[in-house]
C-alpha cells in the first residue's frame, strides 16, 4: 500500500450541495456518534476489516434508538433486516465487514452487547451487520477478519473525525475500478424553527460511470458495473421509523448522483437512525404507552436534500482518501493492484 497523501474532497476544490457541513464533516458530528475501524492487512493476500458504528455511548439494547432500512437493489446479505422491518428499531451497534465475514461479525455483536451491564439476562438479540465483497483485493476464503478482530472495531469505537479511504470494511473494496472504502461527510439542517445535524457513512464497492460533481471522470473500468454499498445515515432530529425509512431511501439520490449503474449484481443498502433522546425506545418507555415527538411530513425536505448531498460526498471522499491497493484477486488467484483516483486530474476538474 503506498504512503502518498491523500485529501478529502473539499480540499481539492470541490463544494457539493448546498447545506453546511458539521465541524468535522463526518457522520460523527451528531451527538452521539461512534466510530471504530478495525483493519487487518498481512502478507500480500490479506486486505480486509471491519467498521463498527455505535449510535449512542450507552447500553443500546436497553434504549434502542428507532431506525429503517431501505434497499434499492437487494444482491447482498444485510443481517437483522427482518427485525429492523418488523420494529422499526436498532439494539445493537452496526457493523460493516466483508460477504463472508457477515457470521464472524453477527457473532463479535453478540459478545459485545452481552458484555454489556445491564444485559446479564439477555438471551436474544438482533444482531445488525452489512457487507460488501472485497475478494478483488483480499483473500476473502481466508477467514479474516476474525470475531476478535472484529471486536477490535467495536472496542476502539470513539467520537471525533473518522479515518477514511483504505480502512476499516473498505480495506479492500474497489469503486468504478479504483480504489474504494469508507466515506463521510455531514449537514447541519435547519426545520421546524430548530438546528439539526445529519451525518452519513459508506462502504463504497459498486461501479458504474464515475461523475464528480457533475463532472465526468473517465475510470480505468468504468465498465465495471456490478458491486454494493452499504450507507448509514444518522440524524438527532426526532423522526419515526416511518420517516427514517424514507430518509434512508433518500440516500440512494446521493449514490445516482456519482453516476452508480444500479445493476443486476449489486447490493444498494441504506440504514437511518435517529439518536435523539425524546425518540429512544428506554426500557421504561417500553412498557407503558409512550409519547413521542415527530418532525411533521411536510417538515422533512430539508433532510431528505441533506441527505442527497451527504451521501455523494462521503462516497466521494472514500475514494479521494483512499491509496492504490495492492492484493491478492480471490477469484483468480493472481496478485492485483487498484489504483486510487487521481487527485491531479480532481483538481483540474473542480477549475473547469
Amino acid at each position: 500500500m503506498t504512503e502518498d497523501k491523500r485529501l478529502r474532497l473539499r480540499d481539492l476544490g470541490f463544494q457539493p450541495g448546498a447545506y453546511e457541513t458539521g465541524p468535522l464533516n463526518a457522520i460523527t458530528d451528531v451527538e452521539g456518534i461512534m466510530v471504530g475501524h478495525a483493519t487487518v492487512v498481512e502478507g500480500d493476500r490479506i486486505r480486509t476489516g471491519a467498521t463498527a458504528i455505535l449510535p449512542h455511548g450507552g447500553n443500546l439494547f436497553q434504549d434502542k434508538v428507532p431506525a429503517a432500512l431501505a434497499v434499492l437493489n437487494g444482491f447482498g446479505k444485510f443481517a437483522g433486516s427482518t427485525q429492523i422491518e418488523e420494529l422499526g428499531e436498532i439494539e445493537t451497534p452496526v457493523v460493516l465487514t466483508n460477504t463472508l465475514a457477515t457470521g464472524r461479525a453477527i457473532e463479535a455483536v453478540i459478545r459485545w452487547t452481552l458484555s454489556r451491564p445491564g444485559n446479564e439476562k439477555v438471551v436474544s438479540l438482533n444482531a445488525v451487520v452489512g457487507e460488501t465483497n472485497d475478494s478483488r483485493l483480499n483473500d476473502i476464503r481466508a477467514g479474516r477478519p476474525t470475531i476478535d478482530e472484529i471486536s477490535l472495531a467495536l472496542a476502539t469505537a470513539e467520537r471525533g473525525p473518522v479515518e477514511e479511504g483504505a480502512v476499516g470494511a473498505g480495506t479492500g473494496t474497489v469503486a468504478f475500478g479504483l480504489k474504494g472504502g469508507i466515506g463521510t461527510s455531514s449537514r447541519c439542517v435547519k426545520t421546524a424553527g430548530e438546528n439539526f445535524t445529519l451525518g452519513v457513512l459508506v462502504q463504497s464497492n459498486y461501479g458504474g460511470h464515475l461523475s464528480v460533481c457533475g463532472h465526468a471522470y473517465e475510470a480505468p473500468a468504468a465498465h465495471d458495473r456490478d458491486g454494493s454499498i452499504v450507507i448509514i445515515v444518522a440524524t438527532d432530529a426526532p423522526l419515526s421509523a416511518r420517516n427514517l425509512k424514507r430518509l434512508a431511501e433518500r440516500a440512494f439520490g446521493g449514490l445516482a448522483r456519482t453516476g452508480a449503474a444500479l445493476s443486476n449484481g449489486s447490493g444498494d443498502y441504506a440504514l437511518a437512525f435517529s439518536t435523539a433522546a425524546s425518540v429512544r425506545r428506554t426500557k421504561a418507555r417500553r412498557a407503558t404507552i409512550a409519547d413521542y415527538p415527530d418532525l411533521p411530513n411536510d417538515l422533512m425536505s430539508p433532510l431528505f436534500e441533506a441527505t442527497i448531498e451527504a451521501t455523494e460526498e462521503a462516497i466521494l471522499n472514500s475514494m479521494t482518501m483512499a491509496q492504490t491497493t495492492s492484493g491478492h484477486n480471490a477469484a483468480s488467484g493472481k496478485p492485483s493492484r487498484i489504483d486510487a483516483i487521481s487527485l491531479e486530474r480532481l483538481r483540474a476538474l473542480s477549475e473547469k
